[in-house]
């Protein structure tokens, strides 16, 4: 039998396992059929006990339509078969039924009547209905959230060895959702899904070890874990990977290597990832100085708001690396950025008014930038700038920049 995807072979498996509690010769003529891709037959020796009221053939029914197997796919048609044996307490017809009603397929979409289902087949310890009760009590999904209740049915679930349940389960333990913060318990999650294979928790079991949470601090085994879910086309992975060749945190140093990564995140639009390219291509570490190519990853960390990349985007335009000079255009990264409180940003703002760069020349908004500036600490030369531009600007002038200092800080810098 070739199945359609993953889950369906296991909702077949299941099925068909429980056929030994069902109808004889029939049914097991049913399931040579549907096993050998005879999808017809299996319909025709299996509807005439569904119609007799056999909960499994009812179910079986609901997966052929609800799958166009042999049939035209309807969701109604597979709805009506589902509800037969879910009214007959039979847990996989209620676990499915209530997918149908969680989707909208074949029947209005409903989440309160979806949970009633699943609850039901929950109750009958069915691990997918358990699983999917604690999503919609973690996300309030046709009930109320409560994370306590989302672990309970997690817990259920994790406990039978459901990769995404301790995965989630590992998270509610680190968030401290519903139970105590608890960060060595949220590793034991982690590492029962990572061993699984699960991307995202291999992800953050890393970063566990990385920053020493609940574990002592490695970084091998950080990168040992990062590896596995980079591999696996995780961008976050990816873009810390590439960070500890970078730095040679638990692997020895290797821009190149960096450089490799960050690129796969970078491509799957990884802002971080993004800038750091960057840097790197302007800088020229493990790759040969390329300004164009800097510009492009700044630019498009920039377009997502990277701070640290539209000021060094306004530095290209400023200085003409990569880009043609344009003074127009460096102000607007400048602002951007300062708009984040990028104190640097601000301070070549402060410069850009002085000189007329750009913008109209006017001393009283160089006076505030450069005040903004040094009021963060981050910039030294910012105090001394506004002290030299404060002796060519009259007291009234210096008033109004201070006025339009403290409102631009009032307003967290917009529109200044």
């Amino acid at each position: 039998m070739k199945c359609l995807t993953a889950t369906l072979c296991l909702t077949i498996a299941v099925l068909l396992g429980s056929i030994g509690m069902s109808w004889g010769a029939d049914f097991q003529k049913g399931e040579t059929s549907f096993q050998s891709g005879d999808y017809a037959t299996a319909l025709r020796e299996w509807t005439p006990l569904a119609e007799q009221g056999d909960p499994i053939a009812q179910s079986l029914l609901g997966l052929i339509y609800k799958n166009g197997l042999g049939v035209p796919q309807n969701d109604k048609s597979a709805v009506k078969w589902y509800t037969l044996a879910a009214e007959q307490e039979y847990a996989d017809a209620q676990y499915d039924l209530g997918k149908m009603y969680e989707n909208g397929q074949g029947i209005p979409q409903d989440n309160k009547t979806a949970k009633k289902w699943y609850t039901l087949a929950a109750e009958q310890g069915h691990i997918g209905a358990q699983y999917m009760l604690g999503l919609m009590y973690g996300k309030g999904k046709g009930v109320p959230q409560n994370y306590k209740t989302a672990v309970k049915w997690y817990t259920l679930t994790a406990e039978q060895g459901l990769a995404n349940a301790q995965y989630l389960l590992g998270g509610m333990h680190d968030n401290g959702q519903g139970v105590p913060e608890d960060n060595k318990t949220a590793v034991k999650w982690y590492t029962l899904a990572a061993k699984q294979g699960h991307a995202s928790a291999q992800y953050l079991l890393g970063g566990m070890y990385d920053n020493g949470q609940g574990v002592s601090q490695n970084d091998k085994t950080a990168v040992k874990w990062y590896a596995l879910a980079a591999e696996q086309g995780l961008a976050n992975a990816q873009y810390l990977l590439g960070g500890m060749y970078e730095s040679g945190a638990g692997v020895p140093q290797d821009n190149k290597t960096a450089v490799k990564w960050y690129t796969l995140a970078a491509k799957q639009g990884h802002a971080s990832a993004q800038y750091n390219l960057g840097f790197i291509y302007d800088n020229g570490q493990g790759v040969p100085e390329d300004n164009k190519t800097a510009v492009k990853w700044y630019t498009l960390a920039a377009e997502q708001g990277h701070a640290n990349a539209q000021y060094n985007l306004g530095w290209m335009y400023r200085k003409g690396k990569g880009v043609p000079q344009d003074y127009k255009t460096a102000v607007k990264w400048f602002r951007l950025a300062a708009e984040h409180g990028n104190a640097e940003s601000q301070y070549n703002l402060g410069f850009m008014y002085y000189e007329g760069q750009g913008v109209i020349e006017d001393n009283v908004y160089a006076h505030m930038w450069w005040n903004i500036a040094a009021s963060s600490g981050k910039n030294k030369s910012a105090s001394k700038n506004r002290d030299i531009v404060a002796e060519i600007m009259t007291p009234a002038q210096i008033a109004e920049a201070q006025k339009l200092a403290r409102e631009c800080v009032r307003k967290k810098f917009k529109g200044c």
